[in-house]
C-alpha cells in the first residue's frame, strides 16, 4: 500500500470536518497526532487528481478559517506552522515545514497545487544540482515536479 497525502490540523473540530469530507467521499484514511504538535489526517492511499485537488481546496479553505482563528488569538503566535508534502526523486515522501514569514505569502499568491509544485522543484534541486550556466536548452525540457 503506498502512503497518501497527510493534512495538519490544530483544532479538533476542524480535522473532523476534514475527515467527514474524506469519509463521504468513502477515502480510507487514518487520524494521528504530529510529532512535535497538532492532528494529521493521513490518506492511506493517493486518490486521483481530480479528487485530490478538491481535497487540496477544501484544506486550503480550513486552513484560511485557522489562520483567522489564530490571528484572534495572541498566544497563538507560537502554533503558526505549514508544511507541503513533496515526492522526493526515489519516490518517497517527506513534508516540508515552512515559517510563516514563508507560508503566509506563498499560500496568499499561489494555489496549494502551486505551492507544491515550487516546493518540489526546489527540493528537487537541491537532490540533484546542475552544475554550469543557467540558461541552457536542456534545461527547458525538464520533467514537471510530482
Amino acid at each position: 500500500m503506498s502512503a497518501g497525502s497527510s493534512y495538519i490540523f490544530f483544532e479538533a473540530d476542524l480535522r473532523d470536518r476534514f475527515a467527514q469530507a474524506l469519509a463521504a467521499r468513502a477515502l480510507a484514511f487514518h487520524l494521528r497526532d504530529d510529532d512535535i504538535e497538532g492532528l494529521v489526517v493521513e490518506l492511506d492511499t493517493e486518490p486521483a487528481d481530480e479528487v485530490l485537488e478538491a481535497l487540496e481546496a477544501e484544506y486550503e479553505a480550513l486552513m484560511q478559517e485557522q489562520m483567522l482563528r489564530a490571528e484572534d488569538r495572541p498566544d497563538w503566535g507560537s502554533h503558526q506552522v505549514a508544511s507541503l508534502s513533496i515526492t522526493r526523486a526515489d519516490g518517497s515522501t517527506v513534508d516540508v515545514r515552512l515559517p510563516p514569514a514563508v507560508a503566509r505569502p506563498l499560500m496568499e499568491h499561489f494555489s496549494a497545487e502551486e505551492a507544491h509544485a515550487l516546493v518540489t522543484a526546489i527540493a528537487h534541486s537541491l537532490e540533484d544540482p546542475m552544475d554550469g550556466p543557467l540558461c541552457r536548452k536542456d534545461l527547458l525540457k525538464t520533467r514537471p515536479p510530482q
